[in-house]
């Protein structure tokens, strides 16, 4: 408890014993008044700071929880005092990991008897991830500055910053389905599975939808489901290759890479796509069973790393085995052409296969390849590509995704679901 004491109180103390051996010596009792006095006034200190820092409370909010990278987010503190007494100087440090700044330190002069005190402070990062923000440090301290004792509350929040979403143009991509309503209940009574169509009557339920039909298969009586419409596909693969990027930090080419998907995820859930999003492994963004909606994949893409993939050869497993159907689109790092071949009989059939093909060494000049070899071999592989049926979408240092996204139509384009504008993010940025 001592410890807790400034160089004030220790200094008062120390002449307080001083001063009491002294008059023990020379039986003066004066003294030993003064030093009985200086030696209970910072121990009254302690005593008074050591109750009040038990009688606090401590709230946080965070506005928004979520926010994109290079956006502010606002962190209002409550500090509350329980107690029936005031307390003393209050300085107060918030814990922020290094990516969101300096810790934000306040001083309160005095909180009285159940009073509330209020502050707040921006953050913002310029890389995406999951921070956690807290817990607060309180320091507590007495009116004449001779004791200070520091406490930690354990309440602390997390801010999910989400990678940069840039608004994309609306296009038809092609290729996918979509339906619904009578058409639908049609589709599935001609192929012969009425009962996929069809559930038990209740009560309430219109007579004119009864199916006579599944009635008196069952013996029960069954009525047409509500119509469901159909949702359009799409897969989106990710090339998370640590080896496939270049860069670092929030300019890094796979930086670039995973604000496309983010792009083009957000820009097909509002369209009303059914949305899956893998990396290279094969390996899904989310957990099976969850359902990927717009703030379920940007919340994932937060906190993706690069991995050690070498190739697409599970990608193109997780496609083969579990059918993931719809319009393909892959956003690509740097390829070879053995790697690029394998993409290529990803397209089967006519499926729409969209390639955004990123040349990765524009984003760090200098490397072992040099700049005509580098442009060769992505010409190369886009060629390759787009003989083998692929839309390719290229991307360089510096190319502004929405520009080039009117190249993922081809040349044609077939009626389909429209790829809807994104736009109206909280704290989004202006494309690169």
């Amino acid at each position: 408890m001592l410890a807790g004491l400034t160089t004030r109180g220790r200094c008062l103390l120390a002449a307080g014993s001083a001063l009491a051996a002294c008059s023990l010596l020379l039986g003066q009792r004066d003294l030993l008044r003064v030093g009985v006095f200086l030696v209970a006034l910072p121990l009254i200190a302690v005593a008074l700071v050591a109750r009040t820092r038990y009688r606090l409370a401590c709230t946080r909010s965070l506005d928004p929880p979520r926010t994109a990278a290079g956006a502010t987010c606002t962190v209002l503190l409550r500090l509350d005092n329980v107690s029936r007494l005031a307390s003393g100087v209050l300085l107060m440090e918030d814990a922020l990991p290094y990516a969101l700044g300096g810790r934000p330190r306040f001083v309160l002069d005095k909180v009285e008897p159940r009073g509330v005190r209020e502050v707040s402070y921006p953050v913002s990062s310029a890389t995406r991830g999951s921070f956690v923000i807290g817990p607060l440090s309180v320091r507590l301290s007495d009116p004449f500055g001779l004791c200070e004792l520091r406490r930690s509350f354990q309440a602390s929040e997390r801010l999910v910053v989400t990678p940069q979403v840039w608004p994309l143009p609306p296009i038809r991509l092609g290729g996918d389905w979509a339906g619904g309503g009578d058409s639908a209940s049609r589709s599935i009574a001609s192929s012969g599975t009425d009962d996929a169509a069809t559930r038990e009557y209740r009560h309430g339920d219109d007579l004119r939808r009864v199916h006579w039909k599944s009635t008196a298969r069952v013996g029960e009586l069954m009525v047409r489901r509500e119509e469901q419409p159909f949702r359009s596909r799409a897969t989106v693969l990710l090339d998370a290759r640590s080896a496939a990027h270049r860069g670092d930090g929030p300019h890094s080419s796979f930086e670039w890479a995973v604000s496309a998907v983010a792009s083009i995820g957000v820009a097909l859930t509002r369209a009303g796509f059914t949305l899956s999003v893998i990396r290279d492994t094969g390996e899904s963004l989310t957990r099976p069973g969850t359902v990927l909606t717009e703030g379920v994949l940007l919340e994932s893409l937060a906190t993706l790393a690069p991995g050690p993939g070498k190739g697409f050869d599970g990608a193109a497993e997780r496609l083969r085995r579990d059918g993931l159907g719809g319009v393909l689109l892959a956003v690509l790092g740097a390829l070879d052409v053995e790697q690029a071949e394998r993409l290529a009989r990803m397209r089967t059939g006519s499926r729409v296969c969209v390639a955004v093909t990123m040349d990765t060494d524009s984003w760090a000049p200098g490397g072992s390849r040099t700049r005509a070899d580098a442009l060769q071999r992505q010409a190369r592989v886009e060629a390759l590509l787009a003989a083998a049926g692929w839309r390719v979408v290229p991307a360089t240092h510096g190319t502004s995704l929405p520009a080039v996204w009117p190249l993922a139509r081809g040349r044609t384009a077939p009626a389909a679901p429209l790829v809807t504008q994104v736009g109206g993010l909280a704290g989004q940025g202006a494309p690169p």
